[in-house]
């Protein structure tokens, strides 16, 4: 993830990349032919990726949603943006409260231009993108677009959804995170979802065999350890929980339960 050199330079559609892959599982058209085998792959070894994915993202839907509506949150730190996919974060929370903020994160040079044209806020809010990694939190927090666009004097909903799995422990996975909730205020939020074979454990992991063969390592926790990043924090009912369980719509079809590999969860910072 950690690229150097600038957007052009790090534009590369000879190797999968997981933004890429994720677009085209979701049926996107923002991928290439690799990223398009890639998937394909995937889907051979478990067919319910496309629900899995799906499941992922509606979580981000719901997560952000409850967020502006019900704690009022009005600024927003989304970290692994991925391509934009309607609706996006700063859609579903301006359509609450048209003013809010949001700063985007990823580093993906493709998921950049695509930001920069479609992620365009309503006229009273304001969004922007930040081209950084999440495992250098210091470049996030001291960019010109976080010291400008959210204010840490009010609280931030900092979401981490879908990305987590390619942050392994070699990284600091947990200082990595607590590294970018640290300068957020009390009252902030984490809404997070975290990667787990708990559900199907050999589909999943031939999965995760998959994304390593191309360059892609993951690592998939258990439950406790999903519980863990959120040591210290207040956790929104119902916890910590797969992905599809967390406050669903009333309309959700059922899904089965050996469909889904992440977990989720809301929590309250409040110090």
């Amino acid at each position: 993830m950690a690229a150097q050199g600038s957007p052009a330079d790090r534009f590369n559609t000879g190797e999968a990349h997981s933004a890429r892959v994720y677009d085209y599982v979701l049926g996107g058209k923002d991928n290439y032919p690799v990223d398009q085998e890639a998937g394909e792959a995937m889907i051979r070894e478990w067919p319910a990726l496309r629900v899995h994915m799906r499941a992922n993202r509606e979580f981000m839907h719901r997560a952000a949603r409850y967020l502006a509506r019900e704690e009022g949150i009005r600024q927003f730190l989304d970290i692994g943006t991925g391509l934009p996919t309607v609706p996006n974060v700063h859609e579903i929370v301006q359509e609450v409260t048209p003013d809010s903020r949001v700063v985007y994160v990823d580093n993906d040079p493709i998921v950049l231009a695509h930001a920069r044209a479609l992620l365009t806020s309503s006229p009273e809010g304001r969004t922007a993108y930040i081209d950084a990694d999440m495992r250098d939190p210091d470049a996030i927090i001291g960019s010109p677009q976080f010291q400008e666009i959210l204010n840490l004097r009010q609280p931030v909903g900092l979401m981490i959804i879908g990305i987590l799995h390619f942050i392994l422990d070699t990284d600091d996975d947990h200082g990595l995170v607590q590294r970018l909730l640290a300068p957020l205020p009390a009252g902030s939020f984490l809404a997070m979802t975290i990667g787990t074979a708990d559900f199907a454990p050999q589909e999943v992991g031939r999965v995760a065999t998959e994304y390593a063969r191309r360059g892609m390592p993951m690592q998939l926790r258990t439950q406790a350890e999903a519980e863990a990043f959120f040591t210290g924090l207040d956790l929104v009912e119902p916890g910590v929980t797969q992905v599809h369980h967390w406050r669903p719509d009333a309309d959700q079809e059922a899904i089965d339960d050996r469909d889904i590999a992440m977990y989720g969860a809301v929590a309250r910072k409040n110090t």
